[in-house]
């Protein structure tokens, strides 16, 4: 068990996948995050770049994951975020994955994407420590 386990209360650390999707070809932010989270103790996958909502989908199930963070810099947000918040749901893993989504997102864009059931928005310049806090205090508790 990892220290940031045990000194959270789980018996297993926070398990995430990053995802990259859609055609965004950008992918540094998400290599800094997945790193960041590596370093916070956290088990994180990386999906690589170019992926499918359904494929996203299929990782976050097949990997059991207590958070997925979709990294988008595309300005695709609002039709591929809820087509991957509809896999969820569908696979019945929705209530238990922590959704949450790094990138470029217009703050008028927000309030559509919260109500799908986004936790969380994090922009760039946001400080690495305060997405990691968000994720230790709002991951699911699975065992």
């Amino acid at each position: 068990m990892s220290a940031d386990a045990e000194q959270h209360g789980r018996n297993r650390p926070i398990r995430c996948l990053i995802a990259k999707v859609g055609l965004d070809g950008h992918d540094r932010g998400a290599h800094v995050i997945a790193r960041a989270f590596r370093d916070a103790g956290f088990e994180v996958v990386y999906s690589g770049l170019h992926r499918a909502p359904d494929e996203i989908v299929q990782a976050a199930v097949q990997e059991d994951v207590d958070v997925l963070g979709i990294s988008i810099l595309s300005g695709a947000h609002n039709s591929l975020v809820p087509k991957v918040v509809d896999g969820l749901k569908r696979h019945g893993a929705f209530a238990d994955t922590l959704l949450i989504v790094g990138g470029i997102i217009p703050e008028e864009d927000r309030p559509e994407l919260r109500d799908l059931g986004v936790a969380a928005i994090f922009g760039p310049g946001t400080p690495m420590e305060e997405t990691i806090e968000f994720v230790r205090e709002n991951a699911p508790r699975r065992e």
